[in-house]
């Protein structure tokens, strides 16, 4: 959900930070407050273009802020697969839009534009403007009757997705082997030749770093020989040398360990030392005198590293690589030499893929068909209730001439909002009021397995009034019960259902004209019920009847 919208310096807001509730929040205020400017704000935060004369004028840039909190475990999934990971459960959106160009953060991280849109289609529906509508969107019609489709349509769908993997695979094979007897000969040469080179080269793991060490050592022979002569001169038994040094201290200690049991133990420690030293130095002289340096057995070396290395710029980077590549080419040498058997296998193995998946879209198909027609008349009798007299809602689910990973379908919805008119796309409902209730309805009936917590309605009163607005407020409350709903309103009978309620004014002076919003206590709420009924002056008699509204609305309200 929403937990907090901050925005500062866009348009006439100079700065507002609200903490919306759950369930349903109504914003009410008078015509020209800037209701629109706040919707569109968040609009900007969730990737709208904007236009740098939107900065307001206390300072060069404009900033807006939406703090939403994840509680959705389909939601957090799909965050982590665009490698959003919320912070305390939450993903902060911000937008700062400067003179030049705008930028965009996510808890912090800078990020494109793309992947805030992503983000937002996640967490949030703004309806009355097309383009954060995602149900007006084709490609989104599908995954909705899925849902509502149930658990049996995503287990086909998985089905479908793994053998037309398999399937597009094969085909790729084939296309990729489909070419000219000539051409096939000219491939088979060079593919014979690669798995010459590579086999006579008889590699084995390993081996380089053999000869690396090998290498390292004969080409610094003479470096080795010095250093380990000079290492036996200082610490042999020569004149000078440690081990003559430390022979002389043992007989000068043995002759007076017995003197004391201290010394004793300092004689045991020097001899320790003595056979030490003598091991060190056997195994010096030990390692010269089998150190033997043969130059041509260095050059044989270097040039055995060079094929390998030859190999590898070749064929892959290591002996693994060289191994499956040769693997590779083997197995299409066989494909090669037999070439038409490899083709009547393919097409055996095409035909037994495309029964397969065949039967499976077959059973998907039906399934979302059986769902379309449940869908189809509870969203019927929701535009009904919302005062769409005769419409007709239609879901047309259509063949597709090739497998998809998601089936054989392709599925649209269709509307008719007049009695008598042509079905038409979702998307080309053109009145943005009559777009917002044809949406709630919608939202009402997949309620359940609509994954996207927050949903925005504006202007979703536009043209209506007495039973139909009711009905809008009922609507509103029942599906404020699942999702966090934010809807601008001018009628009544909609701000009364309000679980939160906020006023947007606008406060002007002679130097400045701004925009606030702030929550409104109970009184409050039943004052501001008042005005929109009464208009300037609020009576008593107005007041009574907004206070009887609020209280009829929470009546109503524990019977939705």
């Amino acid at each position: 959900m929403l937990a907090n919208l901050h925005v500062k310096n866009f348009a006439i807001i100079d700065e507002i930070d609200v903490d919306f509730g759950k369930h349903l929040n109504i914003l009410t205020g008078e015509t020209g407050a800037g209701k629109s400017i706040l919707v569109g704000s968040i609009g900007i935060a969730l990737g709208a273009r904007v236009s740098s004369e939107m900065i307001g004028n206390r300072g060069d840039h404009a900033m807006v802020e939406l703090v939403f909190q994840i509680d959705d475990d389909e939601t957090l999934v799909a965050l982590r697969e665009l490698d959003i990971e919320p912070e305390d459960g939450q993903v902060v959106v911000s937008r700062k839009i400067t003179e030049n160009r705008s930028i965009n953060k996510i808890n912090g991280e800078s990020v494109p534009v793309s992947v805030i849109k992503k983000v937002s289609a996640l967490c949030m529906d703004i309806h009355g403007q097309h383009e954060h509508q995602s149900l007006i969107h084709k490609e989104y019609h599908m995954e909705v009757l899925d849902k509502y489709a149930g658990s049996e349509a995503t287990e086909l769908k998985e089905q479908i997705a793994e053998k037309c993997r398999e399937y597009h695979g094969l085909l790729r094979e084939m296309n990729q082997e489909s070419s000219s007897a000539e051409e096939r000969a000219r491939e088979l040469s060079f593919l014979e030749y690669e798995k010459k080179e590579i086999e006579e080269a008889k590699l084995r793991p390993g081996e380089e770093e053999e000869l690396e060490e090998q290498v390292r050592k004969l080409a610094n022979a003479s470096t080795i020989v010095e250093s380990l002569s000079r290492v036996y001169e200082l610490t042999g038994d020569q004149l000078n040398g440690s081990a003559s040094g430390v022979s002389q201290a043992l007989r000068q200690i043995s002759d007076v360990a017995e003197l004391d049991e201290q010394l004793v133990s300092m004689q045991s420690e020097l001899m320790d030392i003595e056979n030490l030293l003598a091991d060190f130095n056997r195994g010096v002289s030990e390692y010269m005198q089998d150190f033997s340096f043969d130059e041509s057995e260095l050059r044989q070396m270097e040039e055995r590293l060079d094929l390998i290395r030859n190999c590898q710029s070749k064929y892959g980077k290591t002996y693994e690589d060289i191994m499956a590549h040769l693997q590779e080419i083997t197995e299409k040498i066989e494909r090669f030499s037999d070439y038409e058997e490899f083709l009547r296998t393919c097409e055996e193995k095409k035909k037994v893929m495309e029964n397969e998946l065949t039967e499976i879209c077959g059973q998907l198909t039906n399934l979302r068909k059986e769902a379309a027609t449940k869908l189809e008349r509870s969203i019927t009798e929701a535009l009904e209730d919302l005062n769409f007299e005769k419409a007709r809602f239609q879901i047309c689910i259509e063949p597709l001439a090739e497998f998809s990973s998601k089936g054989k379908d392709d599925v649209e919805f269709l509307i008719a909002t007049n009695p008598g008119a042509e079905l038409y796309p979702l998307g080309k409902v053109a009145s943005g009021g009559e777009l917002s209730r044809v949406m709630l309805a919608i939202k009402t009936v997949f309620a359940d397995v609509d994954s996207i917590e927050t949903l925005i309605f504006d202007e979703i009163d536009v043209g209506i009034s007495g039973r139909t607005a009711q009905k809008v407020s009922e609507k509103m409350s029942i599906l404020g019960t699942d999702h966090q709903i934010i809807c601008i309103t001018h009628l009544a009978q909609i701000a009364a259902m309000a679980d939160t309620h906020f006023v947007i004014e606008k406060i002007s002076s002679e130097e400045e004209t701004r925009t606030n919003i702030r929550p409104l206590s109970v009184e409050e709420s039943e004052e501001e019920l008042a005005r929109i009924l009464g208009g300037v002056e609020i009576t008593e008699a107005v007041l009574a009847n907004a206070k009887e509204m609020k209280s009829l609305a929470n009546k109503q309200k524990q019977y939705l």
